[in-house]
């Protein structure tokens, strides 16, 4: 299982030193967000400071921007790091979309499955010297002379994972992708029935081997040295698990485990703005739901019990205002659990249409 932690966003000169002291405590991977800053711009800091750990978004926004602009941004990235690079692309819902991004909206599946496929065939021009030839309802790429063409960078296709939770993005990143981005707002129950067999359908289509897919997250990691510490990060994921279960999107995870009218509650104290209220109506049982809880002699245990068999790589914290709370020894301990994920794919074979 791989390990996976954050990088700070809010200052470009911190990034360095973290992305460092990340790659000596062994984790196996450093996150960016789109959240309140820019995902594509730590980790040109971090390509440069580091040499093993691997660099990707966790997510950046795609409907925000050009596939083109992506392209050029994730090849410099993959140049820079030497094949280190993971892009992992979400579309957010309609309403960011559309009031905060100001781009207009369209079933997002169909859209950001041509998306990927312009991205890849971009890729392959610069790459191969394949003639740029796309042509989609939303996104058509059919110009590409010498002077816009970076150099070949002679190493293995950049990975693309994408966030999903329902049925068809599901499906989409088994068809299409290297990789799916679960939710942190996921149970095991959630994932075991409703997750798996969407990917699995998916990746049926694409024959793309489950061991070079990766599926990454789908809960929350709470562990410290004490008990202090493992009360403090919970009760991050309490208000977590009320703010996220507010949202309708995510009703499905509710309705799993009949929990629907809770959803229907936390939505209507989110339209009245009673955000601070949300979280007293997350009963512990149910926050522990959505996360694997323990102190440092107990928490690999935890770990196994609730991403085993189904997550492939953990997001140690999705946060820098909390410590992750794990040691080198810890991390170690969480690698040598078993996994389906080995490595992504290295050839440049297109997945079918």
């Amino acid at each position: 299982m791989r390990v996976l932690t954050v990088l700070p966003q809010d200052d470009l000169r911190k990034v360095g030193p973290a992305a460092q002291a990340i790659e000596a405590a062994g984790y196996d991977g450093a996150i960016s967000m789109e959240n309140q800053h820019e995902p594509f711009l730590p980790l040109a800091v971090a390509a440069t400071a580091t040499e093993r750990v691997q660099l990707m978004t966790g997510i950046a926004i795609a409907f925000a921007r050009s596939p083109m602009v992506v392209a050029e941004a994730a090849h410099d990235l993959q140049t820079a790091s030497g094949g280190r690079f993971v892009l992992g692309l979400g579309t957010q819902v309609k309403g960011h979309n559309e009031r905060r991004f100001s781009v207009p909206w369209s079933p997002p599946a169909p859209r950001l499955r041509e998306y990927i496929e312009g991205m890849r065939a971009i890729w392959r021009c610069w790459e191969k010297g394949e003639k740029l030839s796309y042509s989609g309802k939303h996104y058509q790429f059919t110009l590409m002379t010498p002077n816009f063409m970076p150099k070949p960078n002679c190493l293995p296709p950049i990975p693309v994972t994408i966030a999903a939770v329902g049925p068809a993005m599901l499906r989409l990143a088994g068809r299409v992708c290297d990789g799916v981005r679960l939710h942190p707002f996921c149970t095991r129950k959630y994932i075991e029935e409703k997750v798996l067999p969407q990917l699995n359908e998916g990746l049926a289509e694409s024959g793309l081997p489950r061991e070079q897919f990766e599926i990454t997250g789908g809960g929350y990691v709470v562990t410290g040295p004490d008990q202090e510490s493992v009360d403090r990060m919970f009760e991050w994921v309490r208000y977590r698990v009320a703010f996220y279960g507010s949202t309708r999107s995510y009703f499905p995870v509710w309705e799993t485990h009949g929990l629907e009218d809770l959803g229907l509650k936390l939505h209507e104290m989110s339209k009245r703005g009673e955000w601070n209220r949300m979280a007293a109506e997350i009963p512990d049982d149910i926050a522990h739901m959505f996360c694997a809880a323990g102190k440092h002699d107990a928490i690999v245990g935890e770990i196994e019990k609730r991403f085993g068999g189904v997550s492939d790589s953990l997001n140690a914290t999705l946060t820098t205002e909390l410590d992750p709370g794990l040691t080198p020894d810890l991390i170690q301990d969480i690698q040598r659990l078993p996994s389906r994920f080995r490595a992504f794919r290295t050839d440049w074979t297109l997945p079918p249409h």
